[in-house]
């Protein structure tokens, strides 16, 4: 797997990139795309970071695995492609987006809008075998992705983490919360959602309120 990921994020990453785990990692997915359908397509493993400088992120939102199912994994975590059906987490979402701010639900439901804004959309695995929920993980990009996280910390400031799940909020140890600010809820699955752990987090509102503050332009969510 050629590595092929917006230069902003090349110079912060590349000592990961020349590591024998990543090595070991870009070999077991280069053979996984070859023998097996996986998801996302290979030119949006790195979507999340190509769309969102290191520079510009604002907020990042932590998400697990890609989408399995056909046509609807992008690379941004939560994210979907346009005319794809809402996933249920998804669905959640956008209905506490709703509660929130009063925001209409969307039909799309394509979040690169978010990323354009500065809005990471990460997932803690960037790839999955077709039909095959964690089929990717434990294979180093968990590694990897702590090391994003890990970057993000030291190198920037006041970046708003959303930790939605116990998931989440493990990827989130390492984050300096004396110099970002750190949401937490429970995840916007239906299990987590209908017990109560969800709604009413109020995340979307007090990310644009922290923001404020720091004299930084608000998310047009």
């Amino acid at each position: 797997m050629q590595v092929k990921i917006a230069d902003s994020w090349k110079n912060i990453l590349n000592d990961e990139f020349n590591k024998p785990y990543f090595k070991n990692l870009a070999e077991f997915v280069k053979n996984e795309y070859q023998k097996h359908t996986c998801y996302p397509k290979g030119k949006d493993i790195f979507a999340a970071f190509d769309y969102c400088n290191f520079e510009d992120v604002k907020v990042v939102i932590i998400g697990q695995d890609p989408y399995h199912g056909v046509g609807q994994a992008n690379g941004l975590c939560f994210s979907v492609h346009d005319e794809i059906a809402h996933p249920p987490s998804l669905i959640n979402i956008f209905k506490e987006l709703e509660a929130d701010l009063g925001i209409p639900y969307p039909d799309s439901g394509d979040l690169s809008r978010w990323a354009k804004q500065g809005v990471l959309l990460l997932n803690a695995t960037l790839t999955v075998r077709a039909h095959n929920a964690g089929s990717h993980q434990k294979k180093g990009w968990e590694q990897f992705t702590d090391a994003v996280i890990a970057q993000i910390s030291e190198k920037r400031k006041d970046v708003v983490f959303l930790l939605w799940g116990g998931y989440a909020k493990k990827k989130g140890a390492k984050i300096d919360k004396n110099k970002h600010h750190v949401l937490t809820s429970g995840h916007p699955s239906p299990l987590s959602a209908n017990r109560g752990y969800w709604f009413g987090n109020k995340h979307f509102s007090q990310t644009n309120e922290f923001l404020k503050t720091k004299e930084l332009s608000s998310i047009q969510w």
